[in-house]
C-alpha cells in the first residue's frame, strides 16, 4: 500500500548529525499515526554517510528508502530524485541538519489535510548569523518583486506538497531550478505556517556565499524575464539620455567653442555606461548558459542504486529506470 506521507531528505556529508536525526525523526512520524516512508537521497557524500544510511535501512526497512547518487548534483536535484522515488500522497521536504525540528512535520500534515496542496513554512526565530538573515530577507523581497512568487522564507526547506503538485513537478525537465518556487507555480491552494528553528546539530552549512548567489541566480532566471526586460528599458533610457547629451555638447561647442574642462566628466560617463553594458551582458550570459545546459539534454543526476524493501504488488524501482526519467526534456 502507498504511504500517506513521504519525507524526502537530501544528505551531503552529514555523518556527524545523522544519528541525532534518526532519533528524533522516526518517533515524530510514528506519533502522527499515519503510514509513512522516509526517502534519504545521498548526494555524493564523501564521508561515512552512506554506511550510516545503509545501516539505518537495515534497521527500519519497512519505512526507509535510500537513493544513492554516483556524484554530487546539488540539493535541489536530490529533492527531485526523492520526488521521483516517493509514493506518498503528502510529500514533506526536510534538511538533515535538524535546524528544522522533525516534530514540526505534523503541523504541515495537519494543514495539508485542511485542503491545501502546498504548505510553506516561516522560521519563527532564525538561528543563523546576522549577515545571512539580512541577506536572505533582502533576496526574498527582491525575488518576490521580480518573479511574483510569494514565498516569505525561501531558505527554509521544511515544506509539504500534495501529490497533484509533485506529479507536475516530476514532469518538468529543468536542469536548473528552485523546487519550492517550481511547486508554488503548480499549486492551486498554497499557504504558509510558522515553525520553530534550531541551531545546526552538527557540522557546517554546505551553502557558501557563492552557492547562495548561484541559487538566487537560478531562482530569478528560472522564473522570470524581468532582468532582461529591465536592461532593455535601461538601454532605451540611456540611449535617449546619450542623445540629449550629444545635442547639449554640440550646442555648447557651436556657441562657446572647444572646452577641455568636461573631459573627465565624459570619461566618467563612458566608464559608467561600459559597466552597465558589461553587467547586462552578464545577465544575458546567465540566460544563455542555462539554455545551453538545457539543450544538451544530459541527465540531471545519475542514480547509482536504491535501497528499498519490495512490497507485495509493487516492483522495486530499478536505478536505471529512474535515471532514464531524469534526462532533461
Amino acid at each position: 500500500m502507498k504511504p500517506e506521507i513521504s519525507v524526502v531528505i537530501p544528505i551531503y556529508n552529514e555523518q556527524a548529525g545523522l544519528q541525532a536525526l534518526f532519533d528524533r525523526l522516526y518517533p515524530a512520524l510514528d506519533a502522527i499515526g499515519s503510514s509513512y516512508e522516509i526517502v534519504f537521497v545521498n548526494d555524493g557524500s564523501r564521508d561515512n554517510s552512506v554506511s550510516i544510511l545503509a545501516e539505518q535501512f537495515r534497521a527500519r526497512p519497512d519505512v526507509t528508502r535510500v537513493v544513492l547518487f554516483n556524484g554530487n548534483y546539488g540539493q535541489h536535484m536530490a529533492i527531485l530524485a526523492g520526488f521521483e522515488a516517493s509514493r506518498g500522497e503528502i510529500m514533506v521536504t526536510l534538511d538533515a541538519d535538524l535546524q528544522n525540528p522533525p516534530e514540526e512535520i505534523h503541523h504541515l500534515v495537519a494543514k495539508m489535510r485542511e485542503g491545501y496542496d502546498y504548505v510553506g513554512s516561516i522560521r519563527r526565530k532564525r538561528q543563523d548569523s546576522a549577515w545571512r538573515t539580512y541577506a536572505s530577507k533582502a533576496m526574498n523581497h527582491l525575488r518576490e518583486k521580480i518573479t511574483n512568487i510569494k514565498i516569505t522564507d525561501q531558505g527554509n526547506m521544511l515544506r509539504a506538497y500534495g501529490r497533484n503538485v509533485i506529479d507536475l513537478v516530476n514532469q518538468c525537465g529543468e536542469v536548473n531550478t528552485f523546487v519550492p518556487a517550481l511547486a508554488y507555480r503548480f499549486a492551486r491552494k498554497p499557504t504558509e505556517i510558522m515553525v520553530e528553528h534550531e541551531e545546526r546539530s552538527a557540522g557546517e552549512s554546505k551553502y557558501s556565499l557563492y552557492s547562495l548567489i548561484r541559487l538566487n541566480f537560478d531562482l530569478v532566471t528560472g522564473f522570470s524575464l524581468v532582468p532582461l526586460q529591465l536592461f532593455s528599458m535601461m538601454g532605451m533610457l540611456l540611449a535617449i539620455i546619450s542623445g540629449v547629451l550629444v545635442c547639449v555638447l554640440l550646442v555648447r561647442r557651436l556657441f562657446l567653442g572647444a572646452e577641455a574642462e568636461g573631459l573627465f566628466t565624459l570619461f566618467a560617463i563612458a566608464f559608467f555606461l561600459m559597466g552597465v553594458i558589461l553587467f547586462g551582458i552578464g545577465i544575458l550570459g546567465e540566460y544563455i548558459g542555462r539554455i545551453f545546459q538545457q539543450v544538451r539534454a544530459r541527465p540531471r543526476y545519475v542514480v547509482q542504486t536504491i535501497l528499498q524493501q519490495p512490497t507485495p504488488g509493487h516492483e522495486p524501482l530499478a536505478a536505471d529506470a529512474l535515471e532514464k526519467r531524469t534526462v532533461g526534456r
